[in-house]
């Protein structure tokens, strides 16, 4: 599968430009991380990969067809969570796993609900009422439909919100392994999903598309930019560093922080992805 946007705008009735000039293509297999702040763009985007808006200017192409030529193939070969997912509380897990099967028109349902509900870790809960189900259970829920039918297509935004950490790590694994074969699309705030599964990175900001790479690279972006300090007492932003984290020590309050040049007193230190991506968005456009 392949999926090319080209000069892609879209400003809303409102006069909101939520997109401005994005281009870039994705092919499978891959596992894609889109990070970016609120309002970046990035539900934005997501919607018009699945046809639920239509783009102001620009394109999306699918296998080198227009996207809204062939809404009947996406479809077919989509598996979509978005951010914020309705389920049908009275139903059980396997009524409503079930649904989502006839409406995505998949043969051997019965075969293709009990592999998601192992996937995701079900099993003991695929007779409930989904309204008596837990915050995480039920986006494992949302997760589950995406998965059904085995599609070419996964985008997710925000899969692992309301997840403890072990279920975080096993869902990291299973988009991993879904992605060997796939286009897998990963929207998150959790810096940690998008550095232990993806090997491509796109982040966006007012959006814009600031970065385009692996998180290797990105991370060599902000050699140099990131070092410790003691918290000052003085206005930060005059002093041109932003402030990432601070650590409470037996030596009081040390501060990490990004500049474009660090002051002589920080020490700098080895950057992780996530002061990256800060640098990256506190630099704005144009840097790559």
């Amino acid at each position: 599968m392949n999926i090319t946007l080209t000069d892609l705008n879209m400003t809303y009735a409102n006069g909101k430009q939520a997109l401005r000039n994005i281009s870039f293509d994705m092919q499978s297999p891959n596992l894609t991380g889109l990070l970016g702040p609120n309002g970046a763009g990035k539900s934005t985007l997501m919607k018009l990969l699945v046809s639920e808006l239509l783009p102001t200017s620009g394109g999306i192409q699918l296998n080198g067809s227009p996207l809204n030529k062939v809404e009947k193939q996406l479809k077919s070969a989509l598996g979509y969570l978005p951010q914020s997912f309705g389920l049908y509380d009275e139903l059980t897990v396997w009524q409503f796993l079930d649904y989502m099967s006839a409406l995505k028109g998949i043969k051997n349902s019965k075969e293709a609900i009990r592999k998601v509900i192992e996937e995701t870790n079900l099993t003991a809960k695929y007779k409930a009422r989904i309204r008596t189900l837990s915050g995480g259970q039920r986006q494992r829920v949302g997760i589950a439909q995406a998965l059904l039918g085995n599609p070419e297509l996964l985008i997710f935004d925000e899969p692992t919100v309301g997840l403890d950490p072990e279920e975080r790590i096993n869902f990291r694994n299973l988009f991993s392994r879904t992605a060997e074969d796939k286009i897998v699309l990963l929207s998150t705030h959790i810096i940690e999903d998008i550095q232990s599964v993806c090997n491509r990175l796109i982040v966006m900001n007012e959006g814009r598309l600031l970065f385009d790479g692996t998180p290797e690279e990105l991370i060599g972006l902000a050699y140099g930019h990131v070092g410790i300090l003691e918290e000052q007492v003085d206005n930060n932003e005059k002093q041109g560093y932003q402030i990432t984290s601070r650590i409470n020590t037996t030596r009081g309050v040390i501060c990490r922080i990004v500049a474009e040049v660090l002051p002589a007193f920080a020490q700098p230190v080895e950057p992780t992805l996530e002061d990256a991506y800060m640098y990256r968005i506190s630099k704005g456009v144009g840097l790559r």
